[in-house]
């Protein structure tokens, strides 16, 4: 069954979350990371909101070298796309979030960053900045910082431009995901030993198993892969192939006005797994 035989809606952000606090982990015990913080009592969240601990840390990761005290994160997943007004809706939450503090200029403008995730080259979002007098310039291999921007230090945050050899986290999460960025990803996973690092990296195999069943269930059966990081993706990944046929079962169901057996039959499940399938539709 190819990828997209079923649009399997996917949970990109969580694998987000947990690829920006593996990509910062070498400053963990520096940085706060507050997830889709509530900007008021009603519900109006930023992604992620990133604190700074001690001004003097120099964030080691590129992508945090632009890092203040404050730095609100916005996540643009495969499907979503990033235009001059979702720019300006991003530093809109910045403003409330400078704006919202219980004192006057709790959050300095100057302590303030915006930095903006997506796969994709955001090319008339950077045309529209060019014809307005912004200018994004490349300072590491896919991160962008728009000079003359006038409020707060932004960066624009290409995930497939990122280096292959420190950002695989990132990289991976993608619909067309490349073997050498999940190999890397898998070897960097061996070594962590934190649970919660271990719970940050399942995130972020989670939505990538998802967009990329096929590529994964190739790499498992490598015979150069070692044992652990086998038995490490089984289960994702055997999870993903199983929500999938659910989900390609049901819409076979009601597309073609079949039934559940007849879906089954169509895209060859096995018979003696036909019952698994059928008690979950």
């Amino acid at each position: 069954m190819g990828d997209n035989l079923e649009k399997t809606e996917i949970q990109w952000h969580p694998g987000f979350y947990g690829a920006a606090e593996l990509e910062l982990i070498s400053n963990r015990e520096e940085l706060e990371f507050q997830r889709e913080y509530n900007l008021s009592k009603k519900p109006l969240q930023m992604d992620l909101l990133i604190i700074k601990k001690l001004a003097d840390v120099q964030i080691e990761n590129e992508i945090g070298r632009i890092f203040k005290k404050y730095n609100v994160v916005e996540y643009k997943s495969p499907e979503d796309s990033l235009t001059i007004d979702d720019y300006y809706k991003t530093m809109g939450y910045a403003c409330l979030y400078k704006g919202l503090g219980e004192k006057v200029n709790q959050v300095p403008e100057e302590e303030l960053t915006v930095s903006i995730f997506r796969e994709a080259y955001p090319r008339e979002l950077f045309e529209a900045f060019r014809k307005s007098g912004r200018t994004p310039e490349e300072r590491f291999p896919g991160i962008y910082y728009i000079l003359g921007n006038g409020l707060f230090d932004t960066q624009i945050v290409v995930t497939g431009q990122l280096s292959r050899k420190t950002h695989s986290s990132l990289r991976i999460l993608s619909r067309n995901a490349e073997a050498e960025d999940v190999r890397a990803f898998l070897a960097g996973v061996e070594r962590l030993t934190r649970p919660g690092d271990r719970h940050n990296a399942d995130a972020v195999l989670q939505a990538s198993i998802f967009a990329n069943k096929s590529l994964y269930n190739r790499i498992r059966r490598e015979s150069g892969m070692c044992e652990a990081l086998r038995e490490l993706m089984k289960d994702e990944i055997d999870a993903a192939v199983e929500e999938g046929m659910v989900s390609a079962v049901r819409n076979l169901m009601d597309s073609m006005k079949w039934t559940a057996e007849q879906a089954m039959e169509a895209i060859k499940i096995p018979a003696e797994e036909r019952g698994k399938y059928a008690s979950r539709l």
